[in-house]
């Protein structure tokens, strides 16, 4: 299996942060979530889809692969402002 690590911002909006969290845990069910670490709200740089502030979460998973359409869902998921995954 391989590690990978991902790091998710989110809106800071209550029920957007756990909307996108929920939906980033069902499309890793068949993954083994290793750590899960909220880093909280912080000030973004710019505006990203009008918001100035973004909630950030850093997971550590392992799994054969990534899941299919995995980066195309978080793209168009309304909730998630940027993401980065990383094979370890």
């Amino acid at each position: 299996m391989r590690k990978y690590q991902l790091t998710l911002v989110t809106k800071s909006s209550d029920s957007a942060k756990k909307k996108a969290i929920d939906s980033v845990k069902g499309m890793l069910k068949a993954a083994k979530i290793e750590k899960e670490e909220e880093l909280g709200e912080k000030d973004l740089a710019y505006s990203i889809k009008r918001e100035t502030k973004g909630f950030y979460t850093n997971y550590l998973f392992s799994a054969d692969s990534l899941p299919a359409g995995f980066e195309k869902r978080l793209n168009a998921d309304e909730n998630v402002l940027r993401f980065l995954v990383i094979k370890l």
